[in-house]
């Protein structure tokens, strides 16, 4: 019997989930309360499954997002997740065919972009995604850091302060510090109520929940500049000496002050003899926040935030560019999504892009044009790698100064 490739029902949602956590190595079956919060979020109209036999063996589902790109503004984004395929049904297109419907509708609805977080690098470059954003964590050895425990507290150098408070004070203050945090880093998505009211244990998805604790900073004239979420192990060594780690889960900064009063912050909680950063931008000013930079240990460093380029004209138009410089790449797209020829006249007040018949000065796959997208990427290495080729002599140049940014982009957001 054929294999079938489409939309999911709410009847069928229970089985799509079953085959979600079967492609996770998870425990197959969740609780009644877990599957229907899951289904709740979903929107079965981009919630994708293949069937064989009434079985659910493939998984795939799109939600609407909104992605800041350099200069601030915000794009439409076709994020992906929960993407699946059961070990019995590999290698049988099941994920080209549920990404290229997804794809192509992304593309009618006026989508300019796709993202996702790829959970196996090698999987998403055949269909156009690019890694765009990195993360770093680090593992901070609070004794080796080289802070004072004479320390008079944080936001004693500006006049800050630095408050503990609830979930509901994280739902009422948390949301408007995120939009103003994320208009001005690329790469950050956005985050909805039911992202706040699940951050916080408002809604439960039936599984375990641990409150964290959190902590807001105020500048000297009171407003709010910072957020930091973070939960302790609670571990102790065999002689009574208290070995906690603490993780943080969350730590947003509007300001260089407001982010070195909530590290130090952080680092100064008694029993604390480790902190974990969490996901981090590699450029992250943390380290040099303590005495010791190298007390902040690198334990992970990653590809994270994949892009895909649904829409050149507008991607380009969309971000700004530090100097002037025109190019004409010649994009490739096996998808036909995004093909062609196209003519870019970029400079710090604006650009304009348009398709051409010009000759080329550089081409590139759709993949490439991705990973430069946001900032990160360096022209002049992919072009060493082979995956960019300079048609006009000097071309790649323009393009490294053209699309790197001075400061890397960052998705704090896992999806």
């Amino acid at each position: 019997m054929s294999i079938e490739v489409r939309t999911v029902t709410e009847a069928e949602f229970p089985d799509w989930n079953r085959a979600v956590n079967t492609g996770f190595l998870r425990a197959p079956t969740d609780a009644d309360e877990t599957v229907e919060w899951r289904c709740a979020r979903a929107d079965l109209d981009r919630t994708q499954g293949a069937f064989e036999n009434g079985r659910c063996v493939a998984t795939f589902r799109s939600f609407a997002q909104e992605l800041t790109v350099p200069g601030g503004a915000v794009l439409s984004a076709d994020a992906v997740s929960n993407v699946t395929v059961s070990p019995t049904h590999r290698r049988r297109g099941l994920l080209g065919r549920m990404m290229g419907a997804d794809l192509a509708r992304a593309k009618e609805r006026g989508d300019t972009v796709a993202t996702l977080i790829a959970a196996e690098y090698p999987i998403y470059g055949r269909y156009g995604f690019g890694p765009a954003a990195w993360i770093t964590e680090w593992a901070i050895d609070v004794a080796r850091s080289g802070l004072d425990p004479r320390w008079s507290g944080p936001g004693a150098e500006d006049g800050g302060r630095i408050d503990l408070v609830d979930g509901a004070d994280v739902r009422k203050l948390g949301p408007e510090l995120h939009e103003r945090f994320r208009a001005r880093q690329p790469g950050a998505v956005d985050r909805d109520e039911r992202w706040w009211g699940a951050f916080t244990g408002q809604t439960s998805n039936g599984l375990p929940w641990t409150e964290p604790y959190h902590a807001v900073y105020r500048s000297a004239s009171g407003e709010v500049e910072g957020l930091a979420v973070y939960a302790s192990d609670g571990a102790w060594g065999d002689s009574k000496q208290p070995l906690n780690t603490a993780s943080v889960r969350d730590l947003i900064a509007l300001t260089p002050a407001a982010g070195r009063a909530l590290w130090r912050f952080v680092c100064s909680i008694d029993w604390v003899t480790t902190v974990r950063t969490g996901h981090r931008a590699p450029d992250d000013l943390l380290p040099h926040f303590l005495p010791d930079p190298r007390a902040a240990r690198i334990v992970t460093h990653s590809d994270f935030l994949w892009v895909r380029i649904l829409d050149v004209v507008r991607a380009l138009e969309a971000r700004t560019y530090a100097v002037p410089g025109t190019l004409v790449l010649e994009i490739h797209d096996a998808a036909g999504l995004a093909a062609g020829r196209f003519r870019l006249d970029a400079s710090p007040e604006g650009a304009s892009c348009a398709p051409t018949a010009e000759p080329a000065d550089l081409a590139l796959d759709v993949r490439e044009l991705g990973a430069l997208y946001l900032g990160d990427e360096s022209a002049l290495r992919l072009a060493a790698l082979g995956t960019v080729t300079e048609e006009r002599p000097g071309a790649v140049a323009v393009a490294e100064a053209l699309f790197r940014t001075p400061r890397r982009p960052w998705c704090p957001d896992v999806f």
